[in-house]
């Protein structure tokens, strides 16, 4: 069995101040992001943060300045961009839900959010089928079914393989109707997203139960976040899927030791070789997945 390693270099959560390790610029992303395709990473999953502040961002020219220096330097690697951000919605209070807390939302529609794979031109882009609950407080993920088909679209006619990241249950049954409605080109590519308040939680039930109702032609990886991130590197691959790993879910190589993106990689390599399995190259997932090399 060949195994491809996908690494989420920085994510949008407040983790740029509990390590250095964090990349926060675009500079410090794309040679994070370098250094994990070297260490056997064959796809990187890139958010961008404003630069003076870390705080999560979706300025394209941002996102630009990322692929460019990747694209620029002697590493082959899959690129694989966010289209989460634009769907945050954070209410005034439980007794007063509105107007909205501006301190936190963050709506824009699916042509704003999808500006930047129309201008990058990733060959695979992240898509979050559907709203949850997202951790604590009166935040929630939104992302409507009428927005998530027309992003779908226009990932589509951008030329760009969706990846669909999957929290729960019920995201999976409406990303296959959204295959089913043709919003897809094959083979589909699913992410299972485990672990994430309050959505799937980790347990192997849980997962079984998502793997399970995974179409048989469709492409999968699945991962989950802080101590369960290296276990899930196992836990996917048996499972018949491909991983995740990197500093967007979990910021330690093993207790008290801080990680670098590089080095979450390297182990992941160690634990799919530690079972005679082998590690795919960029190449092989193009191939695998049917993917157009832009840029």
């Amino acid at each position: 069995m060949s195994v491809f390693i996908t690494c989420a270099v920085t994510g949008s959560g407040d983790t740029a101040g509990k390590s250095e390790h964090v990349p926060v610029t675009p500079e410090q992303i794309a040679d994070s992001a370098i250094d994990a395709a070297k260490a056997g990473a064959a796809v990187v999953h890139c958010h961008v943060r404003d630069p003076e502040t870390g705080a999560p961002g979706r300025d394209v020219d941002l996102y630009r300045e990322v692929t460019d220096r990747i694209r620029s330097s002697d590493t082959d690697v899959v690129l694989n961009l966010t289209t989460g951000m634009g769907g945050d919605i954070v209410i005034g209070s439980v007794e007063d839900p509105l107007p909205l807390d501006p301190d936190g939302t963050d709506l824009a529609g699916a042509t704003e959010r999808v500006a930047h794979i129309r201008e990058c031109r990733p060959e695979i882009c992240t898509l979050d089928v559907g709203s949850m609950n997202f951790g604590e407080g009166n935040y929630i993920m939104s992302n409507t079914t009428a927005t998530l088909d027309e992003m779908a679209r226009q990932i589509r006619d951008a030329g760009v393989r969706p990846e669909l990241e999957l929290f729960d249950t019920g995201h999976l049954w409406y990303a296959k109707s959204m295959a089913d409605r043709g919003l897809f080109e094959g083979p589909v590519l699913a992410q299972l997203c485990m672990g994430i308040p309050w959505g799937a939680p980790s347990d192997l039930n849980t997962l079984m139960a998502m793997v399970n109702n995974i179409p048989e032609d469709w492409v999968f990886s699945a991962f989950s976040i802080g101590a369960d991130q290296l276990r899930y590197v196992a836990a996917a691959m048996l499972a018949g899927g491909n991983v995740r790993v990197g500093l967007e879910d979990n910021l330690y190589l093993e207790r008290g030791v801080k990680a670098t993106n590089a080095m979450l990689v390297e182990r992941a390599v160690q634990i799919i070789e530690s079972v005679n399995e082998t590690v795919m190259t960029p190449a092989e997932v193009r191939e695998k997945l049917n993917l157009t090399k832009h840029g």
